[in-house]
């Protein structure tokens, strides 16, 4: 008996990704009608453009359509998919060099849905622009318009003129945007460094349902600013900032977290912070489960123990650059960690292996570890040592002293482990990374990039759930290439940048046996001849970027040739 349709849709809904959808719509014409209709985004590259008529009717229920690595004409884009039907409600426009104005306009004329759009790191962003957005695009709830390019508009001494002036964005243009999205909830201002507190009080007047601020390196709001902002805006949840506290902290400032009856995320980064400040976070008892102090300077062990105390509950704590945390005070920190996901101790000099397993032995809930730039590797291991499953992330790059004994002990620790970056790491060798790979079969990541003590790695077991393997820089060899390729048949993103022993015998065995690879980085791979690059394309249809080694510059026709293919080729 068939199952109805709408049992196969539930079941492939519970996939985590639609690239799982592609192996299952060959399976079938009904898989491959279901799987379409469940597509929901759609990333558009150089390559995309071709194929892009026939992907927008093959997809009918898009609602997210991103620009990646895209060079050719946005507005004529956007022009294209306004006449397509979609229900489009997120768009990702960002990092491009002009402001797509004529293709969002022509855009509204036919979706005026649109509840999320991206703007960040966009060139020639001006006022004008942003209220033709608030215009356009009234539904609007998500708005990022964070750090426009405006390398252009400036003198050669540094200067701005004012005829290079009124194409920035002002405290005039975040008031007409305010004024229009009524419905606004979360905005990203950061990096507009002519704004003021004028552009606050706007928002904060204007858009009742305000729920996010993010006011990074916006140079002329200060702290009187941001409180006004937090009495205001009665339902903030949400506020990132940095540089606060510089020259000294506003007692308007201090005093405005007991206004913030809903602030969820507190992010302070690069700030000049007084335990002071954290009492009175923490006595303003606030709904708080996420807390950023990333290289915050002037706190100490004392406020933070404070805080944490009347924060039991939080599950996101980053206290990247705190130097005076050592072993000692993690543990005593630790009994507050009952809920937490996520934690980052990068760049804290003195912690060391203790920290680490102690944090895996005494939070259950714990996924993600970054533990960058500190001390592992030194000191020996707890006398109890505590397996924790649900450990997926371990980011420990850069960390000298760590070894092979610290890698074995982690991988029976964390079995469950996904993501493992230990990219600089001189101190391990291929010896340990195997017994990581052995141990952990849902290894999903693996960044060893410049691992000086890998030389080579050939696998002799299968690694099934591999996608992306950056080894930039190791001494790995055709044949260790070759027994990568057999091995892990889920590759798709492969840095083999700087590996200078690889030639293109290597990358074939590559190419042949990932039949899902999508990114090849060869960048530095001298001993790969350029001429290899047309029979990868041919004989792996998946790939969707290739670096070239440096100094191969393909053709016009080449590129063009690739481009048919659906494959960014990329001069090294």
């Amino acid at each position: 008996m068939e199952l109805p349709e709408e049992c196969w849709e539930s079941i492939f809904s519970f996939l985590e990704h639609h690239r799982y959808f592609e192996p299952l719509s060959l399976v079938c014409k009904r898989f491959l009608s279901i799987t379409n209709h469940l597509r929901r985004s759609l990333t558009i590259t150089d390559p995309t453009l071709e194929s892009l008529p026939h992907l927008l009717l093959r997809f009918p229920n898009l609602t997210a359509i991103a620009f990646r690595d895209f060079h050719g004409n946005l507005d004529s884009v956007l022009s294209l998919i306004s006449q397509s039907g979609l229900p489009l409600t997120s768009l990702d426009v960002s990092c491009h060099k002009c402001f797509p104005l004529l293709g969002l306009k022509c855009l509204a004329s036919k979706i005026r849905i649109l509840t999320d759009l991206n703007c960040s790191n966009i060139g020639s962003l001006k006022d004008s622009d942003l209220i033709e957005i608030g215009n356009c695009f009234p539904s609007l709830e998500v708005v990022d318009i964070s750090y426009p390019d405006h390398g252009c508009g400036f003198s050669p001494n540094g200067s701005l003129d004012s005829k290079s002036f009124s194409g920035l964005v002002t405290d005039y243009g975040i008031l007409g945007l305010a004024s229009s999205l009524r419905r606004l909830r979360k905005i990203d201002l950061s990096g507009n460094t002519f704004i003021t507190d004028q552009a606050l009080v706007s928002l904060s007047s204007n858009c009742m349902f305000l729920t996010e601020i993010g006011i990074r390196d916006c140079d002329f709001i200060t702290q009187n600013g941001i409180a006004l902002a937090i009495r205001k805006t009665g339902n903030l949840k949400s506020i990132f900032m940095n540089g606060i506290g510089i020259p000294s902290l506003d007692v308007c400032f201090l005093d405005s977290f007991s206004y913030a009856r809903s602030l969820c995320e507190l992010d302070l980064s690069n700030s000049f912070i007084s335990d002071e400040l954290l009492c009175l976070v923490a006595e303003a008892n606030l709904p708080l489960n996420k807390l950023v102090l990333s290289r915050c300077f002037c706190f100490t062990f004392d406020g933070i123990y404070f805080l944490l105390s009347k924060y039991q509950f939080l599950a996101y704590l980053d206290l990247e650059g705190a130097n005076f945390l050592n072993d000692e005070s993690i543990i005593e920190l630790a009994k507050f960690f009952g809920n937490l996901t996520f934690i980052n101790l990068s760049l804290c000099s003195k912690l060391t292996n203790s920290t680490l397993f102690n944090l895996t032995g005494n939070c259950p809930l714990l996924t993600i570890i970054n533990m960058e730039r500190t001390n592992l590797g030194v000191e020996a291991f707890p006398a109890e040592i505590v397996v924790n499953p649900r450990v997926k992330s371990l980011h420990l790059g850069w960390n000298n002293n760590l070894n092979d004994e610290c890698m074995k002990m982690a991988s029976y620790v964390c079995p469950n482990l996904e993501v493992l970056d230990v990219t600089y790491c001189s101190g391990i060798t291929e010896e340990g990374i195997l017994e990581v790979l052995k141990s952990c079969v849902q290894i999903r990541c693996l960044e060893i990039s410049r691992c000086q003590g890998v030389n080579n790695l050939e696998l002799d077991f299968e690694l099934p759930k591999l996608e992306v393997l950056q080894a930039e820089g190791l001494a790995i060899n055709d044949e260790a290439l070759a027994s990568i390729g057999k091995r892990c048949g889920r590759l798709s993103r492969l840095n083999l940048e700087g590996c200078l022993n690889v030639t293109a015998r290597g990358v074939e065995g590559v190419i042949v046996n990932c039949k899902a690879l999508k990114e090849m980085n060869l960048r530095w791979c001298n001993n790969v001849s350029v001429d290899i690059v047309a029979w990868m394309v041919l004989s792996r249809p998946s790939l969707r970027k290739i670096t070239l080694p440096c100094g191969s510059v393909p053709t016009a026709n080449q590129r063009n040739f690739f481009l048919r293919h659906g494959c960014l080729v990329c001069q090294g």
